[in-house]
C-alpha cells in the first residue's frame, strides 16, 4: 500500500463524478470513485462535493507594470488617439514614482493566486533605459513565490529591438540569466523592420533553446502577413509548440478566408494565440482557430497599470469575458472559454504534469458549482486554491506558509 501526505475526499470532478484525490509529493497518486486502501494517511480533507477544476494557467501577465498594492494612479490618455511610443512613455513615467516592483508584484501575485491562479507566464520589460532592472526582481519574485504559483518570465521588448540600440543584446543577457522566453513587439509598426526584428527574435531563441512570445498587435494583411511570417520561421526552425503570438488582432480584421488560411499555417507550424478580447479592439476568431488545429489561450494582460485601469486577476471572469465578446452560449462553447484559461493555456505554454490526472501536479481550485459552464458564467466564490497539494488560498484570502497543513 501508498503512503499519501492527504486524501481529497468527496471531490467532484468536471464529469461530475464524485471521487477522492491522493497526493503524495505534490503529485496526484490515485484518482478513485470508491475508497481505496492506502498506508499512512497524512491529512484527510473534505471537499464537501464542491467542484474541482484544475489550478488557473494565466498565459499573459505583466508583473513589473501594475499598481496593485499601489496607490490609484488615474488613466493617462494618449493626446491623439492610441499610440504605442507614447503610451509607453506614459507608463515609463507613472512608473518612475510607483512603488517598488517587489512590492507591486507580490501584491499582484497573492491577488492571482487567491482567485485561483497557479501558474502564470510574465512578460518583462526590457529595454535600454531599463536594462535589466525591471527583470531582476520579476526573476527574485518568481523564486519567492513559488510555493504558490509557479511563473514563466519573457524578456520582452517593450520599446521595439531594431530602433532601440542595444536592446538586442540585453534581451540575450535576460535570457542568459534566467528568462523562460524571448518577447517582440509589432515587426513592423514599431520597428518598421519585420525581418531585421524577427532575426533577432528567433535567432536568440535557437542559440539559447527558449520558446517565443511575440506582441502583435499591427492589424489587417499587414499584420497577417506578419503572422504568416513567424509561422514560417517556427517551422522552419523546428519551434513548433514553443511560439506563441500575443493579440494577433490581425486575426480579427480581415476576411474569413484569409483568417482560416492564415489559421491553417499556424496550426501546421505548431503557433499558439493569445487573446484576452480586449476592450473595443477586434480580436482573432475563437473557434475558427480552434477548429483549425491551434491552440487558442488567454489571460488578464495589463491589470490596473498605465494601459488601462481594469482587471481583478480572476481568470475566470476572463474567460467569461472571452466568452461574452465572442457571442458564446452552448454548452461546448462555455467549455472551449474555460479551456482557454486551463488546459489550453497550459498547452501553450509547454506545462508538464498539468491537470487532474494521475500523475499530474496537484494545483486545483475547489468552488461551488455544478460543472465549468456554471464555473465561466457565474464565477462563483468563495474558492480555495491549492498548489503541489497544499492550500495557498481560502476564500479570497492567502493562507501563511506555517498555517498550511502539510
Amino acid at each position: 500500500m501508498t503512503a499519501i501526505d492527504t486524501l481529497f475526499q468527496n471531490a467532484r470532478l468536471t464529469d461530475g463524478r464524485l471521487v477522492e484525490i491522493a497526493v503524495r509529493g505534490g503529485k496526484i497518486v490515485a484518482i478513485a470513485s470508491s475508497p481505496q486502501s492506502y498506508g499512512a494517511v497524512g491529512e484527510r480533507r473534505d471537499l464537501g462535493r464542491r467542484l474541482v477544476l484544475p489550478g488557473m494557467v494565466e498565459g499573459h501577465i505583466h508583473l513589473d507594470k501594475c499598481f496593485i498594492g499601489d496607490d490609484w494612479k488615474p488613466h493617462r490618455p494618449c493626446t491623439a488617439g492610441f499610440n504605442v511610443r507614447e503610451r509607453v512613455k506614459f507608463e515609463k513615467e507613472a512608473l518612475a514614482a510607483a512603488k517598488p516592483i517587489p512590492v507591486r508584484a507580490a501584491a499582484l501575485i497573492d491577488l492571482c493566486v487567491s482567485q485561483g491562479t497557479t501558474q502564470m507566464r510574465s512578460h518583462v520589460d526590457v529595454d535600454a533605459e531599463v536594462g535589466l532592472r525591471h527583470f531582476e526582481p520579476i526573476a527574485a519574485a518568481r523564486e519567492a513565490h513559488r510555493e504558490k504559483v509557479s511563473i514563466q518570465i519573457v524578456a520582452f521588448p517593450q520599446s521595439g529591438i531594431v530602433t532601440s540600440p542595444g536592446t538586442a543584446t540585453l534581451l540575450e543577457e535576460a535570457v542568459r540569466a534566467g528568462a523562460d522566453l524571448i518577447g517582440g513587439l509589432d515587426p513592423a509598426g514599431h520597428d518598421g523592420d519585420v525581418a531585421g526584428h524577427l532575426d533577432v527574435v528567433f535567432g536568440i531563441a535557437e542559440r539559447h533553446g527558449v520558446g517565443i512570445d511575440i506582441h502583435l498587435h499591427d492589424g489587417g494583411l499587414q499584420g497577417i502577413s506578419e503572422i504568416e511570417e513567424i509561422a514560417r520561421r517556427t517551422k522552419a526552425s523546428g519551434l513548433g509548440g514553443k511560439v506563441a503570438i500575443s493579440h494577433a488582432y490581425a486575426l480579427g480584421e480581415v476576411a474569413v478566408d484569409v483568417a482560416q488560411r492564415t489559421a491553417q499555417r499556424l496550426a501546421e507550424a505548431g503557433v499558439a494565440i493569445f487573446t484576452n478580447a480586449p476592450g473595443a479592439h477586434a480580436f482573432p476568431p475563437v473557434l475558427l482557430l480552434r477548429d483549425a488545429g491551434v491552440t487558442v489561450f488567454s489571460g488578464n494582460d495589463n491589470i490596473r497599470d498605465s494601459w488601462w485601469p481594469y482587471g481583478d486577476g480572476d481568470l475566470l471572469e476572463r474567460a467569461m469575458m472571452v466568452g461574452y465578446r465572442s457571442g458564446f452560449n452552448t454548452d461546448d462553447q462555455l467549455a472551449a472559454a474555460f479551456d482557454m484559461v486551463t488546459t489550453n493555456a497550459a498547452r501553450a505554454l509547454g506545462l508538464k504534469d498539468y491537470g487532474l490526472t494521475v500523475g499530474g501536479t496537484a494545483d486545483f481550485v475547489v468552488l461551488d458549482a455544478r460543472h465549468v459552464q456554471e464555473a465561466v458564467v457565474a464565477r462563483p466564490k468563495p474558492r480555495d486554491v491549492y498548489k503541489a497539494g497544499r492550500l495557498v488560498a481560502q476564500s479570497g484570502v492567502m493562507v501563511a506558509p506555517d498555517a498550511r497543513k502539510q
